[in-house]
């Protein structure tokens, strides 16, 4: 009897877990317009283009630098975002650089003292 006393709350998590609704899961929606703009002639939907450079950041004390290789052939313009620790301390946006197809490009940033965050930003060029 005390076995099943001890796993007790195990098993509840567990049903509740299982008990949620499908409905409840957040699922990817097209619209009825996105879903014909998405397809082929075949009726088939097609596949979006593949897009975007692979971006690594690394954070070394108050600077950080963000390596960004575009494998693709359409041109990425990637920004790195740099948010600092201290309230005083001004974040910082790297100039917009051009990453082309096989191109890889460096970013740096830094802040006075610690740094919070980084990210990278993408825009899609026209070819």
């Amino acid at each position: 009897m005390r076995l099943s006393r001890r796993f007790a709350p195990v098993f509840a998590a567990v049903a509740l877990v299982m008990a949620v609704p499908y409905d409840a899961i957040p699922h990817a929606r097209v619209g009825h317009d996105d879903a014909q703009n998405l397809s082929t002639d075949d009726g088939r939907p097609a596949d979006p283009e593949p897009f975007g450079a692979e971006c690594r950041t690394t954070i070394d004390g108050s600077h950080a630098v963000a390596y960004c290789h575009n494998p693709y052939v359409d041109t990425d313009r990637v920004r790195l975002h740099v948010e600092c620790d201290r309230w005083w301390d001004i974040d910082t946006d790297s100039a917009p650089a051009d990453a082309g197809a096989a191109a890889t490009v460096k970013l740096t940033g830094r802040c006075w003292k610690e740094i919070r965050s980084v990210w990278v930003s993408h825009q899609k060029q026209p070819s």
